[in-house]
């Protein structure tokens, strides 16, 4: 911590003296908090909080990496439309190094596929407009906050009747994820540090079912490495008061309503279903499927294509990462075949991934 400003440092000093005291208090051999953000992941290993908490108090990765969670068919069913000439892949970076079951699409983009990243969605919309001949495929990964950007991209395809894009789509919802990881008593995570970014949509009421039904507590936590201290000791506190309720550590951004028109967006668009996570299997009301009057740019229905739910055994952990059932350097490939230029699974690959956040920040 020593590159820290003096007076964010301070700050530091004074959360962890706080954890300290409230975790002496409870009494409890172990306490586990998960974090379901991947910028939480990053922020807790590039500043080392783990190895500055009591022994004992442990901060572990849960489902919050939106490309990690996508599973390997999805991945599949975009290198199978790649390979097509007649197509453009158009996605964000950290797909491109995502492993399917026998390459990347950034393999098969050395090899000739018309595979580009970009970094608004709408781009894609003005490449398919310079390429009349070929089609467009955006690949839409995401959860709640990119969810309405999507939203925006197939609307705006319609309204311009756009017959050469199509979205392949992916988003995934936190709320449902966090009642399959309540329901699995294996886990007995005893809190959760709820995702800043997704909390700016969404708002607090779609978590009160977490410490309502499930008696866990809970904190929308912003991402400096004093916001998640912070949050751990409000959350060691409602422990200690024998409560459990929502909180909101990041009131200066995060508001109860959340974000009323930017889920109107989304829910003109899309509507809830079932959807598939790497590690967590099929999760109920848990996805974003584009409504019917829109398939005419969804790229499953315009092609066909079945996206397959079960993953490959590769000895990759990363779905066990994913439930925080384990520590990235529990996996047996962890920085041996396993590493960010090696990547087995989407947790080393993905900026926000557990574990390139371990292998950069935290291994020993």
């Amino acid at each position: 911590m020593s590159g820290e400003p003096a007076g964010q440092v301070a700050g530091i000093e004074a959360r962890l003296k706080d954890i300290r005291t409230r975790f002496a208090k409870l009494g409890r051999r172990t306490v586990k908090l998960m974090e379901v953000c991947g910028t939480h992941t990053m922020s807790i290993a590039r500043s080392g909080l783990r190895e500055l908490l009591p022994e004992g108090l442990e901060l572990i990765s849960g489902p919050g990496c939106p490309v990690c969670v996508t599973p390997t068919g999805y991945v599949d069913a975009a290198i199978e439309l790649a390979r097509r000439p007649e197509v453009i892949i158009t996605t964000f970076g950290d797909m491109v190094r995502v492993p399917g079951r026998s390459t990347t699409l950034e393999r098969i983009k050395g090899e000739g596929a018309d595979v580009r990243i970009v970094y608004s969605p709408m781009k894609s919309l003005e490449i398919a407009a310079e390429t009349p001949e070929r089609t467009v495929v955006f690949l839409g990964v995401g959860f709640e906050t990119t969810a309405p950007a999507t939203a925006t991209l197939v609307k705006t395809a319609a309204e311009l009747e756009t017959e050469n894009f199509v979205m392949l789509g992916a988003h995934k919802l936190i709320p449902p994820a966090l009642r399959a990881i309540c329901s699995d008593d294996e886990l007995a995570v005893d809190g959760f540090l709820l995702p800043g970014h997704v909390s700016v949509v969404i708002g607090a009421e779609p978590y009160g079912f977490v410490a309502d039904e499930f008696n866990r507590p809970c904190v929308i936590t912003g991402f400096e490495p004093e916001d998640v201290l912070e949050a751990a000791a409000m959350l060691l506190e409602q422990m200690l008061a024998g409560k459990a309720e929502v909180q909101n550590q990041y009131r200066r951004v995060v508001h109860a309503e959340g974000n009323p028109t930017a889920r109107e967006r989304t829910r003109e668009v899309y509507e809830v279903s079932t959807a598939c996570w790497r590690g967590l299997g099929e999760v109920p009301q848990s996805g974003l499927e584009v409504r019917t009057r829109y398939a005419k740019w969804e790229a499953k229905r315009r092609f066909e294509i079945e996206i397959r739910t079960e993953e490959p055994e590769t000895g990759c952990r990363c779905g066990d990462v994913l439930r925080g059932k384990a520590h990235p350097r529990e996996c047996p490939l962890f920085g041996s075949r396993c590493t960010p230029a090696t990547a087995v699974g989407p947790c080393m690959v993905s900026s926000e991934g557990a574990c390139a956040a371990s292998y950069r920040y935290e291994q020993i």
